[in-house]
């Protein structure tokens, strides 16, 4: 009976290992594929946005990637003026 445990157990553990080798040969070339696609900042991306206040209404927004990157960086950088000056107000700056 403990031999075949020590089996079963063993089997467990060089399975995951035998296995491996396939998903890695597959994932590299899906990364370039997926790096090469999202690093072009001319592609036109659309996101669906929900309206807030509303579960139902929602509209579709489409930009450039680096429309979209330029939008987050301002976006950030609000948030990042809004708690600068919330800290002052409170701590009486």
């Amino acid at each position: 009976m403990r031999h075949l445990v020590l089996m079963f157990a063993a089997a467990l553990a060089i399975s995951p290992v035998a296995s491996a080798p396939v998903f890695a040969q597959a994932t590299p070339q899906n990364a370039q594929k997926a790096s090469k696609d999202s690093h072009d900042p001319n592609e036109v991306v659309c996101e669906k946005q929900e309206e807030t206040g509303s579960r139902l209404a929602s509209h579709k927004i489409c930009m450039t990637r680096a429309q979209w990157a330029e939008q987050k960086r301002l976006n950030r950088m609000d948030i990042d003026k809004l708690q600068t000056q919330r800290a002052c107000t409170d701590s009486s700056c």
